[in-house]
């Protein structure tokens, strides 16, 4: 189990303050997501939805790079 993990509503990392999904935590999201980029990418995609609810004042394209434009 990872330290990483989001403390919500803010959508920081519990293990190092960053804004989540902070680096270490997308490191171990690829080594858990290896073998299924999809999956990740789906995992993602809902994180990215829950995190527009509790961050309404946040632009869209910001949060869409923080979630899913670092799976490129």
């Amino acid at each position: 189990m990872t330290s990483h993990g989001p403390v919500l509503p803010i959508w920081h990392c519990g293990g190092c303050g960053a804004p989540w999904p902070c680096r270490t935590r997308r490191s171990e999201l690829r080594a858990e997501y290896d073998s299924a980029p999809v999956s990740l990418a789906r995992y993602l995609g809902a994180q990215l939805v829950a995190a527009s609810q509790d961050l309404p004042w946040v632009p869209a394209g910001d949060l869409h790079r923080r979630f899913l434009g670092w799976l490129r």
